[in-house]
Formats: structure tokens, C-alpha cells, sequence
């Protein structure tokens, strides 16, 4: 038995069958933990730190990076990139080519779709093959997060720090700090990078009541003015 697949049946082991927490490890090559019943492909890249929980699916050719929470029962397909500190829930569906940059929340049950115009077969009856059509991919910038629910229909792009909500339908592309929910997918407010929506100190300034943080509106667009102001909460 190789080293790594020694320590999936430890993970498994202590996690399921005696509730041991699992131990820290400073073995570069041993320190993305996989649960023994996930389904990780060989030629797949997991980060150091990295959890992979149980029933989850990584493909070909995913890259994974380093301290990331891939949930049970989820789904990421080949080719697939996720950056560093990114959590992808239970039985939530990535499929590719979709890009997760770094620090980016995926909620239970999201879907990430690839196929634009879908059908099961050619005009003449015949079953698709991957051949015969092009995939397209979602991409979900810096610090997003993205609700329980929601389906991101490709091609689309998720902006930085952007919160989608639950059970949204994306189907536009999301600005930076937007908050959108609905279907389809509208802005309702500004948030900042703490996920709270900020408060309108009127022409076009917004502060993060959270972190005091400012930020400033310009053509419909939300951008960080580097300024702190007095937070309203504690």
C-alpha cells in the first residue's frame, strides 16, 4: 500500500469509525487529506491542506489548491481550476471548464452548467458525443461567494467579492461587490469584502458597516476607495 492511499483509509478510519480528530502533518506530499470513499483522479492536482470529503468527485487534469474544503458529495470536473482557501459544499456541481480564483465560497446544491445550447443528440437523432459540442465555463473571481441553490449558467463571470444569493439564477455577468438575487440574477445592493451590505452615505460613497471600510459608485460600478470611516458596529 503507497503512502498516500495509507493515509486515505487513516482518514477514513478515525473519521467515520472512532470520531479521532485527524492529526496534523507536515509531509508535504501527505497533507491534502482525502476521504477513503471520495472519488480522486490520479491525474488530478490537490493542494497541500486541502480537504476532500466523502462521496466527493474530482476529474482529470482539476487543479485544487492549498487549504481548500471540497464537500461531501461534490462534484468537480476535468480540467477544472480552483485557487487557494476555496470552499466547495455538499453536492455542489463544478463542471468544466470553470475557474474559482482564490478565496471562493460555493454553496450546497450550486450548479455551474457548461453546455449553452444543450441537447442529448445531433439534429439527425444520434447521441452527443463530447466532440460534438463546446463547452463553456463560469468563471468566479476573488473572495466571491455564491448561495445554496444557485445555478450559474454558462458563460458567465462572477466579480470580485460579489455574493450571489440562494437559489439565484445567474445568467449575466456579475460586477465586483454586487449582491444579486433572483431569477433571473438582479443587483439589489453593495457588499463589501465581509459579505454585509454596505450603507449609502449618499453621492455615491458606501461604507462597510462591519469594517468601516469605503468604497465609491462610478458608472455603475463599485470600487475600494482605501479609506476607513467609523464603523456602525461594534
Amino acid at each position: 500500500m503507497t503512502l498516500h492511499l495509507a493515509w486515505q483509509y487513516l482518514f477514513s478510519w478515525t473519521e467515520t469509525e472512532w470520531n479521532i480528530p485527524v492529526p496534523e502533518i507536515e509531509t508535504p506530499e501527505v497533507d491534502a487529506r482525502v476521504a477513503v470513499s471520495a472519488d480522486v483522479d490520479e491525474k488530478s492536482e490537490i493542494g497541500a491542506g486541502t480537504v476532500v470529503w466523502h462521496l466527493a468527485q474530482v476529474r482529470e487534469h482539476a487543479e485544487i489548491g492549498e487549504q481548500c474544503v471540497i464537500g461531501r458529495g461534490a462534484y468537480v470536473g476535468p480540467g477544472v481550476r480552483v485557487g487557494d482557501r476555496c470552499k466547495i459544499q455538499n453536492h455542489a456541481l463544478v463542471y468544466e471548464p470553470a475557474v474559482l480564483e482564490d478565496g471562493v465560497f460555493v454553496g450546497p446544491a450550486v450548479v455551474f452548467t457548461n453546455d449553452e445550447f444543450p441537447r442529448a443528440v445531433t439534429p439527425e437523432g444520434v447521441l452527443k458525443s463530447a466532440d460534438d459540442w463546446d463547452a463553456v465555463g463560469v468563471l468566479v473571481r476573488e473572495g466571491a461567494a455564491i448561495g445554496a441553490r444557485a445555478v450559474c449558467v454558462a458563460p458567465v463571470s462572477i466579480g470580485r467579492w460579489a455574493l450571489v444569493a440562494a437559489g439565484a439564477v445567474v445568467a449575466a455577468d456579475v460586477p465586483d461587490f454586487a449582491l444579486v438575487a433572483g431569477v433571473p440574477a438582479r443587483r439589489v445592493r453593495w457588499v463589501g469584502r465581509a459579505g454585509v451590505p454596505l450603507e449609502d452615505r449618499g453621492e455615491g460613497r458606501f461604507v462597510c458597516p462591519r469594517t468601516g471600510m469605503g468604497y465609491r459608485e462610478v458608472d455603475g460600478l463599485l470600487t475600494e476607495d482605501g479609506a476607513r470611516h467609523g464603523s456602525s458596529r461594534p
